[in-house]
């Protein structure tokens, strides 16, 4: 993205939570101005907060909105999946110029298609993102598609903005958006949850509670980063840890007879299931 369009760039977030908050602070962090930022948030405190934080335009409702269209307008629809509905209604109308190009729509509400989001914006200029939380700590990675209605200069400006927080990848399809989500969008909490075991099998073989966690957590963390910094793919840095009749292999062995990788994959699929059918109920009305 150029210098000059991204000076020419106003943002405005529908929505200051977590994920609102974490892009604003990385937009910030990459050569954007508060200036160039405004929140619309009705929790007066979580407005606030933001304004002291970041020195951003806070903004208590939609009908107050008031675009400058002289400006490349985006707006993030940082909002919960079961409210984009009536706020994509009663946004609808402020989008309309004349002379000018309605804004580009960044969409982070997990579920909404494209197809559903164009009919309440009446608006086809639309980006549908997926982010995750490590976001938070800008380690996310957040899954991109549009459509043929949005430029390439749209693209790189979606993009752009996401990056802010982490990596980007653009999907072809928009059924892929399910996989997403239910590979990255929940992920974390995959991890999490392999934290919490490894955490406690540690205790349970007598370390201490700090210790456990201690080790279970630095040794995701550098297996991780071993293997970003590696060409090989991870099965093959598995089996370079792996020594035949070792430690390792002991416990690689019950996990295969647990059937664990299979396990994942089902839960995976259950995710990108579920998925499918938060689009087809958010997308009813």
């Amino acid at each position: 993205m150029s210098t000059q369009n991204q000076a020419n760039t106003h943002i405005t977030f529908i929505g200051g939570g977590n994920m609102g908050r974490a892009l604003i602070s990385g937009l910030l962090a990459n050569g954007f101005h508060a200036k160039q930022l405004s929140v619309v948030e009705a929790n007066a405190a979580t407005a606030l907060k933001l304004h002291e934080d970041f020195g951003v335009q806070g903004i208590s409702s939609l009908e107050q909105i008031s675009f400058d269209f002289s400006k490349n307008n985006v707006v993030v629809m940082a909002i919960k999946p079961q409210d984009f509905n009536v706020v994509a209604k009663g946004l609808a109308a402020k989008l309309k110029h004349a002379s000018a190009p309605g804004p580009l729509i960044v969409s982070i509400a997990a579920g909404i298609r494209l197809q559903d989001m164009s009919r309440w914006l009446d608006h086809a200029r639309c980006v549908r993102a997926m982010p995750n939380t490590p976001a938070l700590i800008g380690k996310g990675i957040t899954g991109l598609f549009a459509d043929t209605a949005v430029s390439a200069t749209d693209r790189q400006l979606a993009e752009t903005i996401c990056s802010a927080v982490g990596q980007s990848v653009w999907v072809a399809e928009e059924k892929l958006m399910d996989a997403v989500t239910a590979v990255s969008g929940s992920g974390p909490a995959y991890v999490f949850a392999f934290l919490e075991a490894m955490q406690s099998a540690g205790e349970k073989l007598g370390l201490d509670a700090v210790s456990a966690r201690k080790l279970a957590y630095a040794t995701l963390e550098g297996a991780t980063q071993l293997a970003h910094n590696s060409d090989e793919h991870a099965g093959k840095l598995r089996e370079r840890v792996t020594s035949k009749g070792g430690t390792t292999a002991a416990a690689l062995e019950v996990l295969q007879q647990e059937g664990w990788h299979q396990i994942l994959e089902k839960a995976i699929a259950a995710a990108n299931q579920r998925g499918k059918a938060m689009g087809d109920e958010l997308g009813k009305d």
